[in-house]
């Protein structure tokens, strides 16, 4: 019997240690897929395989409520779509932080975010194949 899978996002799972952020900007690599400009490196010694952080300009959305809204859209995309990017990285034993950006101006609907960040997670499996074999 196979195991279910969760569609959770655990602590672990959150990109929160600044020095790993930090890192991320100043060296990792980016792509752009509107509304969003997504940061991903590969990492060592994280506590998960894939770790994930989302964020939203105030210049575009002065309402703390409105920036709220749309990283709340993002996590749930997120967390219901990540599971083929986490096999992914665990066949290939490869750890992966990604930040995600909102650099829209106006208020998404949740369709949007789905399908956007259902494209950049594509793009990231792509990614890391081709990353597994150029390390082969």
């Amino acid at each position: 019997m196979e195991p279910t899978q969760r569609y959770t996002i655990n602590k672990t799972e959150r990109l929160k240690s600044r020095k790993t952020i930090e890192q991320l900007f100043k060296s990792g690599s980016s792509f752009s897929n509107f509304p969003f400009k997504v940061f991903w490196m590969f990492t060592e010694n994280a506590e998960s395989v894939l770790q994930a952080g989302f964020g939203v300009s105030a210049k575009h959305f002065k309402k703390a409520v409105d920036r709220n809204r749309i990283k709340r859209l993002m996590r749930e995309a997120w967390r219901l779509q990540k599971n083929a990017v986490t096999g992914k990285l665990k066949d290939q034993q490869q750890q992966l932080a990604v930040f995600f950006i909102y650099v829209g101006n106006e208020l998404p609907d949740h369709q949007l975010v789905f399908d956007k960040i259902g494209a950049a997670l594509k793009r990231l499996i792509k990614i890391t194949d081709e990353n597994s074999v150029a390390g082969t």
